[in-house]
This record gives C-alpha cells, structure tokens and sequence, in this order.
C-alpha cells in the first residue's frame, strides 16, 4: 500500500473522527455509537504506527496519551489570568451594578452575561492557525504550568478548530471539570483496586489534570467548558461586540460551552437566574459553587477596566459553601426498619450549604475502615442539595493524639439482639427483627405511609407516642386503637381521635400490590410489589410461592426472592398478617388487564429531564397503569426513552443505542389518545 492512499485514508479518517466528536460533545447530537468511534480511532493509530510521519499535532490519536514527563514546565501567561471579586447576597449583585453606573455615568440597565461558576481547575489552551499548541493552568494568574499533553487528551477539547476565517493566534480560557457520574465511577474503580479514592469531582479533575503521564488523564472522564478568550490576533471572532457572541463564536469552532450560560438584563434579572440556576444545581451534571456575572458589551468592559487583580466588570456571586472542616465529637449507630445499622457521625456544628450541619453519614463499617476516621478527627464535611451530610475525608495533620478508634457494635443498641454482617453486604443488620424497638417503629410508620396503606393522619411522631405508650407493636395493632386510647396522648383531642380512626377504616381498603409493599419486605419497592400482585394475583400464592416460582416474576432475582421466600416462612410474620385480615384489610380480586387494557405490558420505558406537563411521579405511574416497566437507566433492554427538558446523558445513550425516543408532548399525545 502506497503512502499516498495511507495519507488519504489517514485525512478522510481524522476527518471522521472530528466530526462525530464535534457531535458528540459540542452540539449533543452523536450520529455514530461508540462502538464505530472507537473502531475508526484504532483505524487511525495503526496507519500512524506504519507511517509516523502523518502523526501530527492535531491528530485524535493524541487524545490517548503521550510520553511520560518528568515535571511540567512553566508557562508565562501572555494576558494574566486575573481572580474575580466574590458576592453573597443579592444586595452584593445590586451594589454591582451600581458601581458598573457610578463609573460609567450611565443610568440605563446593564446587559449582563450569565454563567454558572464550575467548581473545577481554570485553564489556557493556545490555538496557532486553529491548531492547538499550548495548554496551561492558571498557576498564580501570572505564571502556570505546561499541561498541553494532558489537556489534548480530554474527549470535548478540539485539537482542531472548525470554521473559516480563523484568529492567527486564540487564547481560549475555560474550566476543567469533571462530571458527576464519571466522578462516581472513578472512585467506584478506585475503591475496586484499593487505590485512594477522591473527596470530590475538583480534586479528581485537579489530580487528574496534573499527571506526569498523560495516559492516566486519558483514562480519566475530564471534560472542558470555554468562558472567556485571552490573547486574541484576527479572525471574525476579533470584530464582535459583546462576550456573549464570543461565546457563541467559540461554539462554532467547536468548543463546548455551557449549556446554562445566558444574558439578562439589570440586577434583578441576574438575582433571577442566580435563583433558577441553585434551585438546578443538585440536578446538573457537574458541581458549580455559584454564578458569574460579566458585563456583556466588550466596550462597557475596556472603559470599566480593573482593579488589583479582579476586573471591574465581572463578579462570582457564590453559593453557600459545600464543603467545610469541622470536629468528629461522637459516632452514634441508628437502627433502620430492615435493621440496617448505619453509624451516624456528631459533629461540632458547622454552616455548610446553607444549613446549619451537626450530623453525618458514616454509611457503613467498610467506609469508616476506608476513610481511616477517628474520634476527636478534623474531618471534612461536604453537603449538595437536599443530600445528606456526608463526611468525605480526614484532616490527618490535625489529628488530636488521644484520638480514639470508632468500635462497631456486636449487639444491637436498641434491643441488644445479635447484629448480623453478611460477607456480601457491606451493611450489618440487627437480628431483633420485631422485638427491636427501632424496627417496629420504621415498619409502622412504613406500612402507614403514602405508598403503602397511606393512613392520613398518622405521622411518625404520632407512631412514636404510640409504640412508646405500649399502645402498639405491629401494624395490625393500629386497627384495634379505640378513642380513650387515643385521648390519652399528649395534645390528641377527641376529634384527632375520631378523624384518625376513620382514616384507618378508610386504609382497610387496599390493593394487594399496596398491602405487599406495606410489609416492608427487604427490596420489594413499589414496582416489585406489583409485579407479584399482577404474576400471582392472590397474596396466598405469593406465601406459598418457592424460590423458584418467585424468580418467575419479572425484576425479582435471586436475592430478593430469597427475602420474599424467608419473610413468608417467618410464623410472626403469617401472624401479623393474618391479624391485619381478620382486622378487616382487604383488597379487590386482581382481574387480567387485556392487551387493550396494558398496550405497554412487556416494554421497559426510561424518564429523563423535566417534565413540564405533569410530574415524573405522575407520568411514572400512568405507564405503569399500561403495562410498562419504568426504569431508572438506559440499556439495551430499554423499548422507549421519554426525554423532557434539559435531558443529558441518559438521551446521549439512547441515541447511542438507537432507542425510540419521545418528547413530553408525544407521551401527552400518547395518554390522550387512550
């Protein structure tokens, strides 16, 4: 083979691959699977292994890694890269925009550009000529280190720009990230091979980003989103007006941005967004600590000019932090309803997200092992959205020398009974069942909630009083409660009483999919309980069913049919059931849905993003009505996605896979035409 048609078949293929990556990660739109991707990449390495020469600078091959360096090499940064002033509050975005006013002696609302302030590591990539040629961190603003290597690796950034008419020289700045689910699977294969797993996505993106051998970056899900240009020679982008036609500009060229970026006009607008984009933040993709705003118009931004270090005309305004130090007091260990024993971490109270934060989740006996935490430690305590606290990692430097070793119990705190840990679970459990304490009030304020028997009225501090009273032990004690009992609590009139009786009769009127979920047998969720209620269609086969009939069911495995098997063997359990029937809890016979009835029976469906028409709950339940299983990833398996607004990974799979999608007003479309 001549190196003419290598050469020829080396263009037409790093052709290819540009653009299925500019696809895939700048517009969301793959036309290829992964699979092709990768087989068109392995293409050109070995044309580039028979004929080096064509190996270039720009080429995708580059993306897997190069030599190993021995230290990264200082780079002087052309334009600094200057920190931004900080606000908290919204009168900080008003005074802002004042300032902005004060200076410019104009009155007028300022257009600002908008975007969410990525919690990563802030990076230069100099492109000559549209080729990528240096990669920089922001070191100190004036000086940072050569990561070029290491940044042609990350999947999202251009070796090549896109577009005629390109800047001689382009100084793109921007953050280096890393999303949330690459952050889990990272550390999920860290923790597999023993290695030290990461407190969080920015460490991982900085750890990531500074190896002296670019093969591990490769190895690592990092991505890039560009926010601003540097050193700038020529080119279209050179005679626009405002930042955010610069961005967009960018796009174009192919450099990913951050979808959720915007302009708004006046103070008041950017309070707005700042509130939108932190009601978002726990749903993203990615962390962000905040929000940037930038005068838009380029102009306004030359006559603003800066100060010190920061520039007049931007401002991070910045969320209530997530992570903060503070002291491990105590360790306590709750007991769950399925008798779970979580260790819970009490802390000296610190604000972190918002809050005011004195406990944490421990997990289990194998995370308190990992994370190496003592009593009396400093420990980091990171918080997201509405998630629990959770201690992420240890400040050893700060150990106290009489720091004491965390003891995981034999016995169960609550009711002394034995606690259990099965070698394939990391979670131990009480063996207490239903004489612990802690477990009868779980399963009573389980088979009352929503889901379940759905007792309106009957709240988990009222389950408390009552078990705590002696009044009850087991669900079907509720059904025998009288209002002289009732009355005889603290602030519970007669009318409370009255009202609550009636919701119990009320709740003796069921569904056996509801009735089997409200037992709280281990992993029998919702869905689970329904495929037993539709396979076996009376709760006496669903008793006497074996393990092997209960693997029949759909989504029921071998584990959780060995939990169905053993509740149903337990005599306690039969009892209280059958307490619960003679109580008067019934549900109608289950009669066949017809192919008219259930057109979904037998497909799986996926929800992703929002859902403007009506909830993911409301349409969940809907599908489920005509047959579908719902399920919460993206498979071969899946029959149909349901993609709402703002839908991310999840669709780029389906794409992938070639799954039939819908939009929210096809499913509407859809249920309607029922």
């Amino acid at each position: 083979m001549s190196t003419l048609s290598l050469a020829q078949q080396h263009a037409q293929i790093k052709q290819q691959l540009e653009q299925f990556a500019h696809e895939y990660y700048v517009l969301d739109a793959p036309t290829v699977p992964d699979a092709e991707y990768d087989r068109l990449m392995q293409s050109l390495i070995a044309i580039e292994k028979e004929a080096p020469q064509l190996r270039t600078a720009d080429s995708p091959s580059q993306k897997v890694g190069g030599a190993v360096l021995s230290k990264f090499e200082s780079v002087e940064h052309e334009i600094p890269m200057l920190s931004l002033d900080n606000g908290f509050e919204d009168d900080d975005l008003v005074a802002f925009e004042h300032r902005i006013h004060d200076r410019l002696n104009m009155s007028e609302d300022i257009e600002f550009a908008c975007e969410p302030k990525l919690d990563g590591l802030a990076v230069s990539i100099l492109y000559e000529k549209g080729i990528l040629v240096r990669a920089a961190t922001r070191g100190d603003g004036q000086t940072g280190e050569n990561i070029t290597e290491n940044v042609k690796t990350i999947a999202n950034v251009p070796l090549k720009l896109l577009g005629e008419n390109l800047p001689s020289r382009l100084e793109v700045r921007g953050e280096v990230f890393m999303p949330k689910e690459g952050f889990e699977n990272l550390n999920q294969v860290q923790k597999e091979k023993g290695a030290k797993v990461f407190a969080n996505p920015r460490n991982a993106a900085a750890g990531s980003l500074r190896q002296l051998d670019s093969k591990i970056t490769a190895s690592r899900p990092l991505r890039f989103y560009a926010y601003s240009v540097g050193v700038l020679e020529g080119g279209e982008i050179a005679a626009l007006e405002t930042h955010s036609a610069r961005l967009a500009k960018l796009s174009d060229m192919g450099l990913p941005l951050c979808r959720e970026s915007d302009v708004a006009v006046g103070a008041k607008a950017c309070i707005h967004y700042f509130n939108k984009i932190g009601e978002m933040r726990s749903d993203l993709s990615y962390d962000i600590d905040g929000v940037v705003f930038k005068v838009n118009s380029l102009n306004l931004q030359q006559r603003l000019g800066f100060i010190s270090k920061a520039p007049r005309w931007a401002l991070a305004q910045k969320f209530p932090a997530q992570e903060e130090m503070t002291i491990l007091r105590a360790v306590e260990f709750q007991v769950g309803r399925t008798g779970a024993i979580t260790p819970v971490a009490r802390l000296e109270p610190v604000f972190v997200g918002g809050v005011t934060v004195s406990n944490a989740t421990l997990h289990n006996q194998d995370e308190i092992k990992r994370l190496g935490v003592k009593i009396g430690d400093t420990v980091i305590i990171r918080r997201a959205g509405d998630v629990i606290p959770q201690l992420v990692s240890v400040v050893e430097a700060k150990r106290p020398e009489d720091a004491q070793d965390i003891v995981f119990p034999s016995r169960c705190p609550i009711c002394d009974s034995h606690i259990e840990k099965v070698a394939s679970e990391a979670v131990a459990r009480c063996t207490g069942g239903l004489v612990c304490g802690a477990q009868r009030k779980e399963a009573i304020k389980h088979f009352a909630s929503r889901k379940a028997l759905d007792i309106d009225g009957l709240g988990d501090k009222l389950v408390e009083q009552l078990v705590e009273q002696g009044l009850i032990n087991n669900p079907a004690d509720l059904f025998n409660l009288t209002i002289p009992q009732l009355t005889s609590l603290e602030r519970f009139g007669d009318k409370s009483a009255v009202n609550l009786l009636r919701a119990l009769e009320t709740a003796k009127n069921t569904t056996l999919a509801k009735f089997l979920y409200a037992l709280g047998i281990r992993e029998v969720g919702e869905a689970t309980a329904r495929n037993l209620a539709l396979h076996f269609l009376s709760l006496d086969k669903v008793i006497s069913a074996n393990l092997d009939e209960l693997t029949e069911v759909a989504d029921v495995g071998e584990v959780v049919a060995h939990h169905i098997y053993e509740f149903m063997r337990e005599p306690a359990n039969l009892d209280i059931i059958r307490q619960l029937q003679e109580a008067g809890v019934n549900w109608p016979d289950i009669e066949v849905a017809s192919a008219e009835q259930q057109p979904l029976a037998g497909k799986t469906l996926v929800l992703t993003g929002t859902l403007s028409q009506m909830g993911r709950s409301e349409a969940k339940a809907k599908l489920q009505e005509l047959g579908a299983k719902v399920s919460g990833s993206v498979s071969a398996k899946t029959d149909l996605l349901i993609a709402g607004e703002k839908a991310g990974s999840k669709l780029s799979k389906a794409n992938e896979l070639g799954i039939e999608i819908w939009d929210e007003q096809k499913l509407v479309d859809y249920l309607n035409s029922l």
